[in-house]
């Protein structure tokens, strides 16, 4: 196994790695530190079967089990979701708008994500080239290069996430075809606060987390300077020196740290440009 760094702010390639086959504990604690210091990972070339991505995800963590998109989740694997624009007899096979806006998965949760593994069966082409990118932001340099006053002023301070606040996002956008969340729904996932810097597990660095996709307000402020607080930290996040994209190819396996980045999936193809992806996301 060769870890390749991409040269970028993020991302490392993985090579002479087949997931199909059993890692070693060696090659566990490898790809857990490649994670930790390069925080996107891709595993080109691979062929997994829903069960055989269960199966590596699950080498790194419980597997999370996604309340609001049932109707996309593997047969007999809740775990795997699939994304997806494909329709069959007009009805879609997955969710066709996951992740098109700046988010951390499952920061909404009382239980966060670790990491996120996607694994490309189908991507977008046009002209030759890949559409569907998924963009990341470095999340611990973007904490690094804050001014020391505004370190000071979140330092000890909680954001409350809310899960509906991307979902309803993505209802309004035209030609959705997500359902309005469920009472039952709201329930399984209330809104969660979350600490504005973090130590990260893995690396021990300090992390800025606070995404525009699920932060709704600062715990203990007035709403007129939370508002503005909240704004400050998103419109720093997007300086490009904190930024790295991914271009798929057919058979990657990406998995990226969670806890580190954000990330939002480019929506520059059409309905009849397919993609077809299977998800899996492990809790931290």
């Amino acid at each position: 196994m060769r870890v390749v760094p991409s040269g970028g702010v993020l991302g490392a390639r993985i090579e002479a790695c087949d997931l199909r086959q059993p890692l070693a504990a060696g090659e566990v604690a490898a790809i857990r530190q490649a994670l930790a210091d390069h925080a996107v990972l891709c595993f080109p070339g691979q062929s997994l079967a829903p069960a055989e991505l269960a199966a590596f995800g699950a080498r790194f963590g419980a597997l999370e089990i996604n309340v609001a998109s049932t109707n996309y989740q593997v047969p007999d694997h809740p775990q795997v979701m699939v994304l997806s624009n494909v329709l069959v007899n007009g009805a879609p096979v997955g969710l066709a708008d996951a992740g098109q806006g700046w988010h951390t998965d499952l920061s909404y949760s009382r239980e966060i994500a670790l990491a996120t593994v996607l694994h490309a069966k189908e991507v977008p082409v046009r002209d030759g080239c890949a559409l569907g990118n998924t963009e990341f932001r470095d999340m611990r340099a973007a904490y690094d290069d804050l001014e020391p006053a505004v370190k000071a002023r979140i330092e000890g301070r909680a954001a409350v996430h809310d899960f509906a606040k991307f979902w309803d996002m993505m209802r309004a956008r035209p030609g959705s075809r997500r359902a309005a969340l469920t009472a039952a729904q709201q329930a399984r996932k209330p809104p969660a606060t979350q600490p504005l810097v973090r130590v990260h597990p893995l690396s021990g660095r300090r992390v800025l987390y606070c995404n525009p996709g699920y932060a709704i307000r600062i715990e203990g402020m007035a709403p007129a300077e939370s508002d503005a607080l909240l704004a400050l930290l998103f419109r720093h996040q997007e300086e490009p020196q904190y930024l790295w994209a991914h271009r798929w190819t057919v058979g990657d396996v990406l998995m990226w740290d969670d806890i580190a980045t954000t990330h939002n999936a480019v929506a520059d193809y059409g309905p009849d440009e397919t993609r077809f992806m299977y998800r899996v996301q492990v809790l931290a």
